[in-house]
């Protein structure tokens, strides 16, 4: 499956008409936005998201650079939040990790959490990374083009429901061969793969 680049990452998007007359801008998280980050993932999670397997990966970690997003109203209200995490996916192969991807409830007639997910692949494609992983439902993030078939010589450390742990490749073979457990990268370390001249 190709992989579109949108160029107009971070331009305000309006909403639908026909759903909402309310605008929304995606933008990268800041110090301000942590709070209401924190109160949406409570909102949307409650206390068992620090139980789950994908935050064994991201505890004591930060972010990939430019890779933690959040979409506001006109009034400066996080409609929703997603983060990129580094990882290596097996041995030392560079990925990303998607999660917690979280909209808020008054907001999710709005297409938010599709817009999300175009925003941060785009944005992870054009900082010139390769791939990434997530936990989810293969029905939902088969239309950004995950697939099992990426993950398949690939293990979390705890469990998880193999039918849920997708890849993408943003970078044709970014993931071919990987195999072994997917653990935590420094956010400082190079995680792209060279792109073809």
């Amino acid at each position: 499956m190709a992989f579109e680049l949108h160029t107009d990452l971070f331009a305000p998007i309006a909403a639908p008409a026909a759903l909402s007359r309310a605008s929304f801008a995606i933008r990268e998280e800041t110090a301000a936005d942590v709070g209401a980050r924190e109160a949406l993932l409570d909102a949307a999670f409650g206390p068992a998201r620090f139980l789950k397997t994908c935050e064994r990966l991201r505890e004591g970690h930060v972010p990939a650079e430019g890779l933690a997003l959040v979409a506001k109203d006109d009034e400066g209200e996080l409609l929703a939040t997603i983060r990129l995490w580094p990882v290596f996916a097996g041995g030392r192969r560079p990925a990303l990790l998607l999660g917690p991807l979280a909209v808020a409830e008054h907001a999710r007639s709005l297409g938010l959490g599709a817009q999300m997910m175009r925003a941060s692949l785009d944005r992870a494609s054009a900082l010139g990374h390769a791939a990434v992983l997530l936990v989810g439902d293969e029905p939902y993030y088969r239309r950004f083009g995950f697939q099992r078939r990426f993950t398949e010589g690939l293990s979390l450390p705890g469990p998880v429901e193999r039918a849920r742990f997708l890849g993408l490749e943003l970078v044709a073979g970014a993931l071919d061969g990987a195999k072994g457990r997917v653990s935590a990268a420094p956010a400082e370390a190079s995680l792209a793969l060279p792109r073809a001249a």
